[in-house]
């Protein structure tokens, strides 16, 4: 069985001038508990961590790992470990994205950036994305006048990817939740719409609701309930 994986660039407006970066192959097909390599090139940007995510069609980013050619190890995201994902540096612009042991859940678009640079003075990463800024809209008076009702959460931000999450009076929601894809506006910047569908009856108990949006290692959030919201 042969598992496909993408390659697709995302070359963030982190350093001036204009970069041109490289992936190879853009599309990849293995066997199944065959390796998979990825090949980059950062062209002229230097001094810089390579990440990669991961996106499923009709999910969110995941953050794989990160690399930097002074790093003795990866760094990784939630859920990614070594051995099945790592990463290695043929020189300071080339690194090679490596997946072992690959099984269908491997199938996906893995997306490559390189917003995050190393200070070497600091020993640490500094990221140069911005959070998102997120609004919140409460249910309108027609839809609380049935069972259920929308919460509509709007994600500014400066690439076209994040994941998405919302919390019901300090818990995680699973259901009821339909998150756009991001859309690009006139000033380059990008917007993502998430709908979480409630009840009413818990939106007239005042319970709290949050928006929360991940973008790297910058997060936000934003509560509304009802107690907090100008009425009609």
């Amino acid at each position: 069985m042969l598992v496909t994986l993408c390659a697709l660039i995302t070359a963030l407006t982190c350093v001036s001038g204009v970069t041109v970066l490289t992936q190879k192959p853009p599309v990849l097909s293995v066997r199944k508990g065959d390796t998979a390599t990825m090949d980059c090139n950062l062209g002229t940007v230097t001094n810089a961590v390579a990440v990669w995510h991961k996106q499923i069609p009709g999910g969110s980013p995941q953050h794989v790992l990160r690399f930097h050619y002074s790093f003795s190890s990866p760094g990784y995201g939630s859920g990614f470990s070594a051995p099945k994902f790592t990463s290695t540096h043929q020189s300071t612009t080339d690194y090679r994205l490596i997946i072992n042991n690959v099984e269908e859940g491997d199938s996906a678009v893995y997306y490559l950036y390189y917003c995050h640079t190393y200070d070497n003075s600091a020993s640490a990463h500094v990221s140069h994305l911005p959070p998102p800024v997120l609004t919140v809209f409460p249910p309108s008076s027609a839809e609380l006048q049935s069972n259920t009702a929308s919460l509509i959460c709007l994600s500014s931000q400066s690439v076209s990817f994040a994941d998405v999450s919302w919390l019901a009076g300090g818990g995680p929601v699973s259901s009821g939740i339909s998150t756009s894809t991001a859309v690009q506006r006139p000033d380059q910047t990008y917007q993502i719409s998430s709908s979480l569908t409630i009840q009413t009856s818990d939106w007239n108990m005042d319970k709290v609701y949050t928006c929360k949006v991940s973008l790297g290692s910058q997060t936000s959030e934003k509560t509304i309930k009802k107690s907090e919201c100008p009425t009609e």
